[in-house]
């Protein structure tokens, strides 16, 4: 009895995003329509969106932008619940030992240069300002360690008052979508804020950021699992495979734990998971 071949069996093709065409002199109608398109695809899929560092008062989330320079969100959250246990207000970081300060702060990285700024704007938060954070973008800039990024991160989420937080993740994804051809910060800042009415500029800067650092990677972007593919003109530069980029996915979206020990509510309730505290695990 002779053995019946059986035909060979076919793997579905993997489906793929469809990509718009991004036309290369895209006019200045179609890049606003494009780019608040963009911000309200992400807002759907980022709707708890917030500031990723713990805090609890202006003082608070003033510090830890500091802190979190050239360190992840994450860090900066296991180690200042020690700092301001220890220094609860300015009057008392002002006055503090700097090389205890220094310990606290050895697992964020640059610690010294850290602890300079921190207990320096301390110092001018009771010196010139009474204690208490300023409101204001000119009087923020002033302090030691505090620049326009640091200024509009606190100014957006601790006083309600909008601003767009150029960071590294906000860089990477507004030029990887065309919304601007510039390098510098400032001039990131200022085009990037012209696309959009300035009620969004906050809650704009929250859902870049949680993107680029979730799925729009620097070194290989989740292209195959990004929501707004069809709108960018940088698709394709990462994985394509949805299976392949689902595994690149991070925080909460990959599974994992976000970076605040006490996340919003809302976060919670959406699924999320809080970060451990330093030495956990």
């Amino acid at each position: 009895m002779k053995s019946v071949k059986k035909a060979p069996v076919k793997k579905a093709p993997v489906k793929k995003a469809p990509v718009e065409k991004v036309p290369a002199h895209e006019s200045r109608t179609a890049l606003v329509r494009r780019a608040r398109r963009i911000n309200r695809e992400l807002a759907e899929v980022y709707p708890y969106a917030h500031p990723e560092l713990d805090f609890e008062n202006p003082f608070q989330l003033l510090v830890a932008t500091v802190l979190s320079a050239q360190t992840t969100d994450l860090r900066v959250n296991q180690t200042t619940p020690a700092l301001f246990a220890r220094y609860p207000t300015p009057e008392d970081l002002a006055a503090a030992n700097p090389e205890e300060v220094e310990e606290i702060l050895r697992p964020c990285g640059f610690f010294r240069a850290k602890t300079k700024s921190v207990i320096g704007l301390s110092k001018a938060l009771v010196e010139d300002f009474g204690g208490e954070v300023p409101g204001k973008l000119e009087d923020l800039v002033k302090l030691p360690g505090v620049g326009r990024k640091t200024a509009f991160v606190v100014l957006g989420n601790a006083f309600g008052r909008p601003g767009i937080t150029v960071d590294t993740h906000f860089q990477r994804l507004v030029r990887r979508w065309r919304w601007t051809e510039a390098t510098d910060p400032d001039k990131i800042e200022a085009e990037v804020g012209e696309l959009f009415p300035k009620k969004d500029w906050t809650d704009l800067s929250h859902h870049v950021i949680w993107h680029g650092r979730r799925i729009c990677h620097a070194r290989k972007p989740a292209c195959g699992a990004c929501p707004i593919a069809p709108l960018c003109p940088a698709y394709g530069e990462g994985e394509t495979d949805p299976e392949k980029a689902k595994k690149l996915l991070k925080y909460e979206k990959g599974g994992f734990p976000g970076q605040r020990l006490k996340p919003p509510q809302a976060y919670l309730d959406a699924g999320g998971k809080p970060a451990p505290p330093l030495g956990a695990g």
